[in-house]
């Protein structure tokens, strides 16, 4: 660590005085003011100063933080906070550092300056996820200034990469370096803990706080067709983008079967009992009925009833009168907890003879468990902080760094709580325009998640 670290660009409309100085929307502002944009294929921007800034506040507390990673420009930032009772169990945070690239001509505001308006933090990565790396990061400063320790070990990692493929993050951090995380139990990310605003049959109000305790697994593929290359004009009888683009339709196209997980069933259960709805999820019918009447959280459950295989990428010839000899694709496979295997093989059958395949990312689903006292403690302190909370388990469609912890037998959960605004205000903008997350929502959110790590 040396004496010069980095800060932030000087903002005048987001500089937090010294009585707010671990407010968790001023240090969201600060953290945005980092451009750390991953463009993917290992180029990325920013994550080394980020994570410096974070590590000399840390210091600066009175912790030893570690800056970790594959290169100097990939770090990542871990710190073990020890517990009073060191034979329990630890809980893992973790929250990302980088954040997906945006196109400031199509944003309203300079989307890397923080800027804090409208009951608002508005800016890159307010809300994926520079709002749970602030809001831990404020946890962490006022347990130093205020001299407490956790019940139990608390180990925290900011971590790079995680908009790619987590290569130079946290499934680095796994594999080269496991002993952070020996003791760990549980562990805690993004995606969960938010207040969803529904409305109930009876026209009343429903706060509900989807927590996950699963993800579909991340399988994505190259798929390679070989032919006989050839002049255009003269047909060729194995023609290899004719084979591929075959294949592409047949998985691109395939109905893939119902699939209720435990995770999804009590999900679309309990979300529907507390609209005062009755779920009938005997048929294919009634469960897309009562999807419908989910309103907004229908949204993730929509996703999360079946696997899903989308072709996103093409390569193919150099030449419009050349006929390739070659032609591959990417295509994008998610599939559900328990169905990774009969996933493949009907994946195997769709793209039939004449395809070979490689795994371009393979991360298994994961599933934790919605009855374990990690849950019902995330449930206590939302239902602690908002006494009409209905916290409800659910599976996500898509994934998170939950997959490099999950292999080392740790449960994990996506929970980095924002309570609700009372005006109404709401995240928007994820990997969007104008990305935003309420400065209320922030707030309450950081109170909920000290709670929660003080009294899990």
């Amino acid at each position: 660590m040396t004496n010069n670290l980095p800060t932030p660009p000087v903002d005048s409309h987001s500089m937090a005085s010294p009585e707010s100085a671990f407010d968790p929307a001023e240090l969201c502002s600060q953290l945005i003011r980092f451009d750390t944009t991953n463009h993917g294929e290992g180029k990325s921007a920013g994550e080394k100063e980020c994570a410096e800034y974070i590590a000399s506040l840390l210091q600066s507390a009175g912790y030893a933080p570690l800056l970790l990673g594959p290169s100097p420009e990939r770090t990542s930032v871990v710190l073990r906070v020890e517990g009073r009772d060191r034979t329990l169990p630890g809980l893992l945070v973790h929250a990302h550092l980088d954040v997906v690239p945006a196109e400031p001509e199509q944003w309203s505001r300079d989307p890397f300056s923080g800027e804090i308006a409208d009951g608002y933090v508005y800016g890159r990565g307010a809300s994926d996820m520079k709002d749970m790396v602030a809001m831990t990061l404020a946890t962490l400063l006022e347990w130093a200034q205020q001299g407490i320790r956790p019940q139990r070990d608390i180990v925290v990692a900011f971590v790079a990469d995680e908009e790619d493929k987590g290569d130079y993050g946290a499934l680095w951090l796994a594999a080269e370096h496991p002993e952070l995380f020996t003791g760990v139990e549980a562990a805690i990310g993004e995606s969960g803990g938010h207040a969803t605003l529904l409305t109930a049959v009876d026209g009343s109000p429903v706060r509900l706080y989807p927590v996950a305790v699963a993800e579909r697994g991340t399988l994505h593929i190259r798929v390679r067709a070989q032919g006989t290359s050839g002049h255009g004009s003269r047909p060729v009888p194995v023609n290899a983008v004719k084979i591929l683009i075959s294949a592409l339709e047949r998985v691109g196209q395939h109905q893939w079967p119902l699939t209720l997980t435990p995770a999804v069933k009590s999900y679309i259960e309990q979300t529907t009992a507390a609209l005062g709805h009755r779920a009938d999820l005997e048929t294919e019918e009634g469960v897309q009925l009562a999807i419908e009447t989910m309103g907004a959280a229908g949204t993730v459950a929509a996703v999360t009833i079946r696997c899903s295989s989308t072709p996103t990428v093409l390569r193919a010839g150099y030449k419009v009168n050349v006929i390739p000899g070659t032609a591959e694709a990417d295509i994008d496979i998610r599939c559900l907890p328990g169905t990774e295997e009969s996933t493949m093989a009907v994946i195997d059958s769709l793209l039939g003879p004449g395809i070979t395949r490689e795994f371009l990312s393979h991360q298994p689903p994961t599933q934790s468990d919605a009855g374990s006292h990690w849950f019902d403690s995330m449930s206590t302190a939302l239902t602690r902080h908002d006494p009409d909370a209905v916290v409800v388990p659910y599976c996500m469609g898509g994934g998170t760094d939950a997959k490099a912890f999950a292999p080392l037998g740790i449960s994990c959960f996506g929970f980095a709580p924002l309570g609700a605004d009372p005006e109404g205000r709401t995240v928007d903008g994820v990997h969007g325009i104008d990305e935003r997350v309420p400065v209320a929502s922030l707030r309450s959110g950081q109170r909920i998640l000290r709670d929660f790590l003080e009294n899990v």
